[in-house]
């Protein structure tokens, strides 16, 4: 991966071996990355840039439109936070076992957490959303492979940074934790998006024809995470 910039845009150039085709993805943190083949020249980068500067710029606005509404939760009684796509309150409780279990309509964070820190409470949320996810994404992945017809060799909940998933040519999909902060239906279109993957890995029209093969409201999904996935956050 290399960073580059041309007239007032910054952009990271990676390049691979499988890809056939160049596009250009603004991720969910506003950096923009043109994805290339390998052979094609570094003179026809600028190019693509230039051609695709009117969609860059609107898409640069429209990141720093969406992330503005972006809400940092604090780990305090009362304090809302999502998961499957419901907010449920927080309390801060001295005596538990466990610590953080979501019970009675509520999250249970056992006190001494929240009075650590909030990268103590932070990574006690974490490590609940990636528990529940290895249970739901593990059954979701299995469910939608046979409709996608791959086959999936793993599943992991991770950190991935601003990528709601990744996968490998080898059958091994990622999820981000964040993505059970989601409804059940978002995270349903995060799957199928990821297992498609292991047919394309372009997001050309063969790929997204494959998505709609599955799931024929795909669109709809893709514009409320596009829309609300700023709010997926600790």
């Amino acid at each position: 991966m290399k960073q580059c910039r041309t007239a007032d845009i910054d952009y990271f150039v990676v390049r691979s071996k499988s890809r056939r085709t160049a596009d250009i993805v603004v991720e969910r943190d506003g950096q923009i990355f043109v994805r290339l083949p390998e052979r094609l020249p570094d003179h026809a980068v600028e190019q693509i840039i230039e051609q695709k500067r009117v969609w860059i710029y609107k898409s640069l606005a429209e990141w720093r439109d969406l992330n503005s509404a972006r809400v940092l939760r604090e780990f305090r009684s009362g304090e809302g936070f999502l998961y499957l796509g419901s907010s449920y309150r927080l309390s801060l409780v001295p005596d538990q076992e466990e610590p953080i279990v979501l019970k009675d309509g509520r999250f249970r964070l056992r006190r001494k957490l929240a009075e650590k820190g909030v990268a103590t409470a932070r990574q006690a949320f974490r490590d609940f959303y990636t528990e529940k996810g290895s249970e739901r994404l593990v059954r979701r992945a299995a469910y939608f492979a046979d409709k996608v017809g791959v086959q999936v060799k793993q599943v992991e909940v991770k950190e991935l940074g601003f990528r709601w998933g990744s996968c490998s040519f080898d059958g091994s999909v990622r999820f981000h934790w964040k993505t059970m902060m989601a409804p059940p239906k978002i995270i349903d279109y995060i799957v199928v998006h990821e297992l498609c993957h292991l047919h394309r890995r372009e997001h050309d029209a063969a790929f997204w024809n494959e998505v709609d093969k599955v799931m024929p409201d795909f669109a709809e999904r893709k514009t409320w995470l596009r829309e609300n996935g700023a709010g997926l956050d600790l």
